[in-house]
This record gives C-alpha cells, sequence and structure tokens, in this order.
C-alpha cells in the first residue's frame, strides 16, 4: 500500500500551443463529472507557475522561456524530492511535457544512488535540444536535458552565450547529470519526430516499442518485457503523455498523431506497470481542454490516472 500525494502544476511556457495549464483543472472537472472524490482524497500540492512569461517577449528563440522553466525546476524538483523522502508516491499533473525534466531531476535528488529507469510513453522523442529544435519549444527537450545530451552531431542552430549557459544549468540541474542513461529508457507508442532525434535513438540504441507491437502482443506480455529490460534499475518513473493515444480520441492536445494506443490500451498499460514495486513515480502531462470536445481528453486522462493509482493503493 503507497501513500499518494498529487503534485500539480499547471505550467505550459515550455509548449507551442496555449491552454496546456487548464489540463490539471480540466482533470479534476472530469472527476466532478464522475462524481469521483479523487482530489479529495489524497493530499495535494500546488506548484507556482510563470505563465505570466507567455505575454513578454521570447529572449531565446531555440530554447523559449528558459530562464522560466529553470524557476520551475527549482520549484518541482523540490515538491518531488520531498514528497519522495517522506515516504509518500507522488503522482504528477503538469500542463506540459518540459516539467518531466524537473520531476527526473526530482527523483534523482531523493534517490542519488538509484539507477533511474524512465517508460517514456509518447508519440514524440523529447531529445531535441536548442542546437536542433525546429521549434524552440522546450516541451520538445525534457529527455536531452535528462540525458545530458546536445547533439553536437546534428546541430544547425547557433545559440549565444546567454541560452547555452541557461541550457547546461538545466541539464546539470541538481548537481547530477545525466539523470538517466539510454540504456535505461523506453518509448512506448513512438511515432512522430525528426531526423536529428531518430539520429540520438539509433546512436544509443534506445528501446522503441510501437503502437502496432502493444496491439500484437497485448499490454501484459510489453509491460513484461518492459520490466525485463529495465531490471538492472532501482527505480523506475512512468510519464504518460495523451497525445500517445490516437488521434481520433487524442484531440484535446497540442500535437495529436495517429496511428496512437487505444484508450484501454494505453489503460491496461500503465495500471500494470503501476503493480511493479520498482515504479517510483507516475506523471500525466499535455491534456489541453482548449483544443477539445466536452473535455473527453481530461476524462480519459482521469480514467487511467485513477485506474493506475487503484492500482498502486493495494501494492
Amino acid at each position: 500500500m503507497k501513500n499518494i500525494k498529487l503534485i500539480e502544476v499547471p505550467s505550459e511556457i515550455g509548449a507551442g500551443t496555449r491552454g496546456a495549464s487548464l489540463g490539471v483543472d480540466a482533470i479534476k472537472i472530469a472527476a466532478l463529472d464522475f462524481m469521483s472524490n479523487f482530489f479529495v482524497h489524497f493530499p495535494s500540492e500546488k506548484i507556482p507557475h510563470e505563465n505570466k512569461l507567455l505575454f513578454e517577449p521570447i529572449e531565446s528563440p531555440y530554447a523559449k522561456r528558459i530562464n522560466g522553466l529553470l524557476t520551475m525546476y527549482e520549484r518541482v524538483s523540490k515538491a518531488v524530492s520531498e514528497t519522495i523522502s517522506n515516504n509518500f508516491f507522488p503522482v504528477v499533473l503538469s500542463g506540459d511535457h518540459s516539467i518531466a525534466g524537473a520531476t527526473m531531476a526530482g527523483i534523482r535528488i531523493a534517490k542519488p544512488k538509484s539507477k533511474l529507469g524512465v517508460i517514456w510513453i509518447d508519440a514524440h522523442a523529447d531529445l531535441h535540444t536548442p542546437y536542433t529544435t525546429p521549434s524552440g519549444n522546450l516541451h520538445g527537450m525534457p529527455l536531452a536535458v535528462a540525458l545530458d545530451e546536445d547533439n553536437e552531431d546534428c546541430k544547425h542552430n547557433k545559440l549565444d552565450d546567454t541560452t547555452a549557459d541557461a541550457w547546461n544549468k538545466l541539464k546539470r540541474f541538481g548537481k547530477i547529470h545525466p539523470k538517466v542513461m539510454p540504456e535505461d529508457l523506453v518509448f512506448i507508442s513512438l511515432r512522430d519526430y525528426e531526423k536529428e532525434e531518430k539520429y540520438l535513438i539509433e546512436k544509443h540504441g534506445i528501446k522503441v516499442i510501437t503502437t502496432n507491437e502493444v496491439r500484437r502482443k497485448g499490454p501484459e506480455s510489453i509491460v513484461r518485457s518492459v520490466l525485463r529490460y529495465l531490471s538492472s534499475c532501482t527505480d523506475i518513473y512512468v510519464s504518460f503523455d495523451v497525445d500517445c493515444l490516437d488521434a481520433s480520441i487524442s484531440r484535446g492536445t497540442g500535437t495529436p498523431v495517429g496511428n496512437g494506443l487505444r484508450e484501454r490500451e494505453a489503460e491496461d498499460l500503465v495500471s500494470k506497470f503501476m503493480q511493479n514495486r520498482k515504479i517510483c513515480c507516475f506523471e500525466v502531462t499535455e491534456v489541453n481542454p482548449t483544443l477539445d470536445r466536452e473535455n473527453l481528453m481530461a476524462e480519459i486522462a482521469f480514467n487511467i490516472l485513477q485506474r493506475s493509482v487503484n492500482v498502486l493503493m493495494v501494492n
């Protein structure tokens, strides 16, 4: 039986489209619509955000609002590390996926000797760096941060010193870097990425499990093989970006992509992962109700969240 703590991070400064900061509230509204007392049942902490930066001019075009994200790293990593140190299981609900870098930093600060495995359930690789990014949006970079990766071989953006310095601070945050090794990372349902990211996946031999593989083998078999692959890890973090779901149901997110997981497949995958005692943190991210119809995306996210937490509570 795990003690759960919710960490709410309504931040969207890393995203390219607006509205992800409303995702946490949309999930809460879904809970109310389902007449669930989920959000009164667990202790929660709401992290202050820096979304005011969205109204200010962009200083670093290849790492937009990076100084604001550094501030979020301080707040979120502190919340996550204290939650773990107090023997609670952190469930992070974040606006955009750039926050995952801060979550991983918090896990490593709480467990500096751990060998951290990461299960990244996402349509995207999030392996860009300011040197390779086509957009400058930091929600496309959290895994490069965690891997302490610049991807020099593919660089085509020239950074000013201030941006380069801030990027290095982000990667070295918490004085532990890299926070994750490439062989301890697994992508599930990855299907939309650029050649620079593909280069890193191939260079490091990062494990990728496609949607078709999930469908062919079934969630139970996938979970078993992933946990076997990560068997040398002492702790495992599961990050669930709702755009891993098929575009037909994932309208309420900034970057929907076809050929994704069905709701039931995602739910089965995540809840089966949660049965493993090495899982130390779970994050749900990128719900954007401004792009949605009738709050469907948040309802799906809530179903996955509720079922996963129920599993955690009995394990």
